[in-house]
């Protein structure tokens, strides 16, 4: 099974110079994990910022997340990959890396993600037709 069947498609996204004030709203908001992290310009890429990041690096520091921007504690850069590469292969990426999330490709363009979370699911689902896809 192909990594596009189960990507999310719709991708929450903040600019890198906001404030991790509006990550904090935009992820309760939407009961999110991650964003994507826009690149403030063409040299930059995108990075990703987790509600582990928010938690570990500002609020566990006592930063001030109105003044602290999302650039400053973003991974950079995500993980992706192609929207055609074998959910089994992407597994194995994410348990090589100990990464939680994936960002899927078409060219230049990410067009989804996939979670561990999404790959379990897919996972029991798939098992439950009778199939098996890792």
């Amino acid at each position: 099974m192909k990594i596009e069947e189960i990507m999310t498609k719709k991708i929450e996204s903040v600019e890198a110079d906001a404030p991790v004030y509006n990550a904090i709203e935009k992820m309760v908001d939407k009961r999110l994990r991650s964003l994507l992290v826009k690149p403030k310009d063409e040299k930059d890429v995108y990075g990703v910022v987790t509600v582990r990041d928010i938690v570990f690096k500002v609020l566990g520091k006592n930063l001030n997340p109105g003044k602290t921007s999302v650039e400053v504690i973003a991974s950079k850069p995500v993980i992706c990959v192609n929207k055609d590469m074998e959910i089994e292969h992407v597994i194995s990426l994410m348990n090589k890396f100990n990464i939680a999330r994936v960002f899927i490709h078409e060219g230049k363009e990410i067009i989804g993600v996939v979670s561990l979370l999404d790959l379990m699911a897919a996972t029991l689902i798939e098992r439950a037709k009778g199939g098996r896809i890792a």
